[in-house]
């Protein structure tokens, strides 16, 4: 049965139909067409090709981290973009910021929804930076969409600061085009609980299925680890994991180049009190 809106023209039509199918175009010479949000308020698809990822799945992070990463990566990139996040509960995220459902899939969780976003089928079409929420951002940002422009980009692992040419994936910030790579998104879909039994995590997949070559590292000043490359490793408080801050609190070393910190494990920003992180994350 076909579905008419009153004053909707063939244009707007087809892309409604298209975006009802899963996929949409970002046609710059089609009038957006909106559709309910998980806010549930009406939301307009922009014409920008480039966007800002991010995940959030259960309530390891509050929507707070969303809100937060939103308004750093707004102070610190001026390229043409939409923030997107990801998500099965929009409770609580700024309504400046485009919701898209994530589809639950039975003993997946966390990190393990990441393969998606290398689906080609993926709601978004065009240039994809996509982003961890425990992060902090705080100088300009703009590089990570003009470095090697045909390659897809990640992190050199943290692991890095202690073996030389270490040659494993960290995927806090990676970037892509809709679309490339997709073996890694076929790689999981075909059977999710053997990829998560297999490998220890995303990365590990996602470095699995990208053959040497078809990659790029960032500079690894860019983006730094905040407890092992801009603290020094030091030891924690006597918190259970999860949950733990530095035994001793203290200010980051930050090199010219770095704009980005990444909180991997403990602590997580909201946890640090660091007066640095204090001051930046927000």
């Amino acid at each position: 049965m076909k579905k008419y809106i009153e004053g909707e023209t063939k244009a707007e039509r087809k892309v409604r139909k298209t975006a009802e199918k899963g996929c949409r175009p970002l046609d710059k010479s089609i009038t957006p067409v909106p559709r309910q949000s998980l806010h549930g308020s009406p939301l307009v698809y922009f014409s920008t090709t480039q966007f800002v990822c991010c995940l959030k799945y259960g309530t390891k992070y509050s929507a707070d981290y969303v809100n937060n990463l939103y308004n750093m990566v707004s102070r610190n990139l001026t390229v043409e973009h939409q923030f997107v996040c990801f998500t099965e509960d929009a409770s609580g995220i700024d309504e400046r910021i485009r919701v898209e459902p994530i589809p639950i899939m039975s003993g997946v969780t966390g990190w393990w929804y990441k393969p998606l976003f290398f689906n080609p089928k993926l709601a978004l079409q065009g240039t994809l930076l996509f982003l961890d929420l425990d992060m902090i951002i705080f100088k300009n940002i703009d590089y990570l969409f003009t470095y090697e422009p045909t390659k897809f980009c990640i992190i050199r692992d943290f692991n890095r600061h202690v073996i030389k040419n270490y040659n494993k994936f960290n995927s806090s910030v990676f970037r892509l085009t809709t679309g490339m790579h997709s073996q890694v998104y076929n790689n999981f879909i075909t059977n999710p609980r053997s990829a998560m039994t297999r490998y220890h995590g995303d990365q590990d997949l996602i470095r699995a299925s990208v053959n040497d070559g078809e990659y790029a590292y960032w500079p690894e000043e860019w983006i730094q680890s905040y407890k092992w490359e801009m603290r020094g490793k030091p030891a924690f408080d006597k918190g259970p994991r999860g949950n733990r801050d530095f035994g001793v609190n203290g200010d980051p070393i930050i090199l010219n180049e770095t704009s980005v910190a990444v909180f991997h494990g403990d602590p997580n920003p909201h946890n640090c009190k660091d007066q640095w992180v204090i001051d930046n994350w927000s």
